[in-house]
């Protein structure tokens, strides 16, 4: 016999296992990322780091974008899991993969415990205590030279072979390959989320928390739920910067690197889930080209690149290819 249930009383993993078709769109980033591979072969690293960046807005867009959790402290979930990830390499723990979940499960770890604090508030408040939790841990990490190698930043990061064959060579081959791996079960998972009921719940506390109260659905709870995914995938991205570039600094903590993720989700456009796959290489090639042609003033231009998006494309690039699809269809 049937027997139904509110959403109020569906437990997350009951959310976390939905299914939502998939459409052919929805292959084109992959299908970008295998043709760059071979038609790119000198800038393999860049397309590395790029895949990283993406991963880390697509954890962005979970708070952001769904959740409606506006935060200018992401860089704290980044920065743990590559120090973490880091600080093994450097103690022995050469094994890449392995890395990854450790990474994951401190950075969680943190962002339960924060998001526990943070969350009890909103607004201002909220915007200013996720930079302080960036800020206080960006200072505990320049004080720990011991541990993190402070303002030098962390060095003697070695790594095994992958499965004990693929070396992480000079040109970026294996690197690439391995951010593409992850990125791609990062965006399997983030996708089956925000297409679950749960995903909706959260679309639903963002629109209306009130009303998500009134109906019985455990508003803080789940908003914490997401915080710790959210910070977990920022983790992984983070180690694999670490794993990447085996260097960590300061910088992975930075009120700089949160601001470029979040123009990053802008640009692509927020609660899209593919934002992140379009916003953060346009910002990063265009930071590449934009440095080079004025490299005093680049950041001027990207600047004035956010204003014209946020004042004529608010849904950033995917709300306006959307908008006119609409269009032609109509």
């Amino acid at each position: 016999m049937f027997v139904y249930r509110s959403a109020a009383t569906i437990s997350p993993v009951d959310y976390m296992v939905c299914s939502h078709r998939l459409r052919w769109p929805e292959l084109l980033p992959w299908v970008a990322i295998i043709a760059a591979y071979f038609a790119f072969p000198s800038y393999l690293a860049l397309g590395a780091q790029v895949m990283i960046m993406v991963l880390f807005a697509l954890s962005l867009d979970l708070v952001l974008g769904y959740a409606g959790i506006v935060t200018l402290g992401h860089a704290a979930f980044f920065g743990v899991g590559a120090y973490t990830a880091g600080i093994l390499a450097v103690h022995g723990w050469e094994e890449a993969i392995t890395a990854l979940p450790v990474a994951a499960a401190v950075a969680g770890a943190v962002g339960l415990v924060t998001g526990y604090i943070i969350l009890r508030t909103r607004g201002l408040t909220l915007l200013m205590l996720t930079l302080a939790v960036a800020s206080m841990l960006g200072e505990a990490a320049n004080k720990a030279n011991w541990l993190t190698g402070g303002a030098d930043g962390l060095q003697g990061i070695t790594l095994r072979p992958l499965l004990g064959v693929f070396h992480f060579d000079l040109f970026g081959r294996t690197a690439f390959v391995y951010c593409a791996l992850v990125l791609f079960a990062g965006w399997v998972f983030v996708r089956r989320l925000v297409h679950a009921p749960f995903g909706r719940s959260l679309t639903g506390i963002r629109e209306n928390a009130a009303r998500m109260h009134a109906i019985g659905a455990p508003v803080r709870q789940r908003q914490i739920i997401v915080y710790t995914i959210a910070a977990a995938l920022a983790g992984v991205a983070g180690a694999l910067e670490a794993q990447t570039t085996q260097f960590v600094g300061l910088n992975v903590l930075s009120f700089d690197l949160s601001g470029a993720v979040l123009i990053m989700l802008i640009f692509g456009g927020v609660g899209r889930l593919y934002g992140a796959f379009v916003g953060a290489p346009l910002y990063m090639v265009a930071q590449d080209a934009l440095s080079r042609l004025d490299p005093e003033y680049w950041f001027f231009w990207v600047g004035l690149l956010l204003v014209v998006t946020v004042m004529f494309a608010r849904g950033g690039i995917l709300g306006v290819a959307d908008l006119l699809r609409r269009k032609v269809m109509r």
